[in-house]
C-alpha cells in the first residue's frame, strides 16, 4: 500500500523505481480482502495550524543512527519503535532469522514471504549518551511471513510484540504451536531480568481466525495490554462467549491482564455500531491507565454520525472510540469524529494518548496547509492531518485541527503519532524533502524521504516547532513511518533506509536496499 500511494508522487529516480520492484506488497490474503484493498487504496490515494507564517525551529539534535547489528536487504528495521526512557525497542519485521538465531550467530534461515518474514526485535539501551544493542529476540516458533516485530509496546521491563501472520489458531500454544489459521496472528510477551530478555509469553485470542491480524496495533501499561485484530470478523452482537463471523474486517480489541507472571484474556471489544464489513476497529490502539483509545479507519460515518445515531454516509471517514475500565469490565465511553469528517480521511489511522489528551491521525486528510479547523478545505488529496482532542470518560472535545507548514498532496503526515507531555510528533514518511529541506526552505528533491515534525503546546494552543530530516535522507527511505517519544527523546524509524551493518552516521552507505534505520534526536 505504501507503494501505490508512492507511485502517485512519481517516481523519477531509478533507485526508487527498483525499490518499488523489490518489495512485496502483499501477503496471500482471502479474495475478497484482497480486493477491497486494492479499492481502498485506489480511492484513497486519489481523494489546526492556522497560520501562513514559517514556523521557527526547535533545537533538537540527531542524537545517533542505529543499525541492526545483522542488517540485511528488506529487513525494515525500524518499521516499529517504542521508546521507555533509556530503552528503545526495534521491530524488523522482515528479518530472516529462524528460532535458533541470535545476536552472536545471527541466520537468515526463513526465506522471505510476500509480505513479511520470520520478523526480529532489537532492544536498544542508552548510557551516557551513547546506544547499544542490549538484546536480538526472536519468537519461540519463528516461522516464515510471521511478521514478528511489526508492532511493539514497551513499559519499564515489560515488552509485547505483535506477529500479525503468525498462523495458530486458538489451541496454538507456546510449547505447541500449530499453523492451522493463516495470518491469524500472535503476541509475545518479553521480560527484562538485569540485562536478560526472556519470553514470558505468547498470545492468542479466544477467537483466533485465519486473517484476523491480532497484533497488528499493540499498546502495554504495567500488567495490562491492548491487542487490535482489525480484520477479525464479529459483529456487534459478537461476544467471547459466543463470537460470530458476520460482518468481514469490522475488527475487535482484546484486553490481557497478566497476576504474576500469566497472561490471561479479560476483555473482547467491539465498536458499538460494529455492523459495516472493513471498519477495521483496531487498527491502531493507545492505553494510558484505565483509558482505551481505539482507531477504525475505515469507519464510514460522517460528521454528523453519533453513537447514538450513527451512519454510513461517508467512506473510510474514520473514527475512534475511548473505552474506559473498571475492575475486569470494558465499557465504551466515546465516539469521535473529525469536525471536517471527510470521505477517504482515514481518520483514527493512527492514535496516541496521555492522559487527558487524544491526538489522532487522518493520513487521508485532503486540506492544504491553509486548512483550518474554521475553514478547512480540499485542495491537496492525501495531505494528511492530525486532531488533538481534551477530556475523559464520555467528554471528548476537540482542541486542535493541525497541518503540517509545507503541507503537500499524498504526503500521509499523520500516519504516525507520539505523544509526551505538550510534545507531540507526526510523521509523514512520503514527505519528499532531501537531508537539506528545511520548515523555512522545504523542497520536494527526494520522493518519499520522509519528515517528523515537532508540535508543542502552550495553555490550549498547539505550534508546530521544528520540522526534522534524517541527516542522511534519501529518495524512497521512508522516515517517520513509525516514531515514539519519551521525555525529550525521539526515535523515528526509516524502513526503507539502505544502509548496511557498517553504515555510520559520518559514512552511511546504500548497500543493503531496506535495511533500514532508526534514528533518534535529542
Amino acid at each position: 500500500s505504501k507503494d501505490f500511494i508512492a507511485l502517485n508522487k512519481g517516481c523519477n529516480s531509478m533507485k526508487y523505481q527498483e525499490k518499488l520492484f523489490s518489495r512485496r506488497l502483499f501477503a496471500v490474503k482471502p479474495a475478497l480482502k484482497l480486493l477491497a484493498g486494492f479499492a481502498l487504496l485506489a480511492l484513497t490515494a486519489c481523494g489546526d495550524s492556522g497560520s501562513d507564517e514559517v514556523p521557527p525551529e526547535h533545537s533538537f539534535a540527531q542524537q545517533a543512527y542505529l543499525k541492526a547489528l545483522n542488517a540485511d536487504a528488506f529487513d525494515v528495521f525500524g518499521n516499529s519503535v517504542a521508546l521507555d526512557g533509556d530503552t528503545l525497542v526495534v521491530g524488523a519485521s522482515n528479518e530472516q532469522g529462524d528460532a535458533s538465531s541470535t545476536a552472536d550467530n545471527p541466520n537468515n534461515n526463513i526465506p522471505q514471504g510476500d509480505d513479511s518474514s520470520a520478523g526480529a526485535v532489537y532492544v536498544f539501551t542508552r548510557s551516557n549518551g551513547v546506544w547499544s544493542l542490549q538484546a536480538y529476540l526472536k519468537a519461540s516458533n519463528a516461522g516464515a511471513e510471521d511478521g514478528f516485530g511489526n508492532s511493539v509496546a514497551l513499559s519499564g521491563d515489560t515488552l509485547a510484540v505483535g506477529a500479525y501472520y503468525e498462523g495458530g489458531d486458538a489451541s496454538s500454544s507456546a510449547a505447541s504451536p500449530n499453523d492451522n489459521a493463516p495470518f491469524a496472528g500472535a503476541v509475545y510477551v518479553f521480560t527484562r531480568s538485569g540485562t536478560s530478555w526472556s519470553q514470558q509469553a505468547y498470545l492468542k485470542a479466544s477467537n483466533a481466525g485465519a486473517g484476523d491480524e491480532f497484533g497488528r496495533s499493540v499498546a502495554l501499561e504495567g500488567d495490562t495490554l491492548a491487542v487490535a485484530a482489525p480484520q477479525e470478523d464479529g459483529d456487534v452482537n459478537s461476544t467471547a462467549a459466543s463470537p460470530n463471523d458476520n460482518v468481514q474486517d469490522a475488527g475487535a480489541v482484546y484486553i490481557f491482564t497478566r497476576t504474576g507472571t500469566s497472561w490471561s484474556q479479560q476483555a473482547y471489544l467491539k465498536a458499538s455500531n460494529a455492523g459495516t464489513t472493513l471498519d477495521r476497529f483496531g487498527g491502531s490502539v493507545a492505553l494510558d491507565g484505565d483509558t482505551l483509545a481505539v482507531g477504525a479507519s475505515g469507519e464510514d460515518g460522517d460528521a454528523n454520525s453519533t453513537a447514538a445515531d450513527p451512519n454510513d454516509n461517508g467512506f473510510n471517514t474514520g473514527a475512534v472510540y475511548v473505552f474506559t475500565g473498571s475492575g475486569t469490565s470494558w465499557s465504551q465511553q466515546a465516539y469521535l469524529k473529525a469536525s471536517n469528517a471527510g470521505g477517504s480521511d482515514a481518520f483514527g489511522g493512527s492514535v496516541t494518548l496521555e492522559g487527558d489528551t487524544l491526538a489522532v491521525g487522518a493520513s487521508g486528510e485532503a486540506g492544504d496547509a491553509d486548512s483550518t479547523a474554521a475553514n478547512p478545505n480540499d485542495n491537496a488529496s492525501a495531505t494528511g492531518a492530525v486532531y488533538v482532542f481534551t477530556g475523559s470518560g464520555a467528554n471528548w472535545t476537540q482542541q486542535a485541527y493541525l497541518k503540517a507548514s509545507n503541507a503537500g498532496a499524498s504526503d500521509r503526515f499523520g500516519l504516525s503519532l507520539a505523544l509526551s507531555g505538550n510534545t507531540l510528533a507526526v510523521g509523514t514518511y512520503i514527505e519528499a524533502g532531501d537531508a537539506d529541506s528545511t520548515a523555512a526552505n522545504p523542497n520536494d528533491n527526494a520522493s518519499s524521504a520522509g519528515a517528523v515534525y515537532l508540535f508543542t503546546r502552550s495553555g490550549a494552543n498547539w505550534s508546530q516547532q521544528a520540522y526534522l530530516k534524517a541527516s542522511n535522507a534519501e529518495t524512497g527511505d521512508e522516515f517517520g513511518l513509525s516514531v515514539a517519544l519519551s521525555g525529550d527523546t525521539l526515535a523515528v524509524g526509516a524502513d526503507g533506509e539502505d544502509g548496511d551493518a557498517s553504515s555510520t552516521a559520518a559514512s552511511p552507505n546504500d548497500n543493503a536496499p531496506l535495511a533500514g534505520a532508526v534514528y533518534v534526536f535529542q
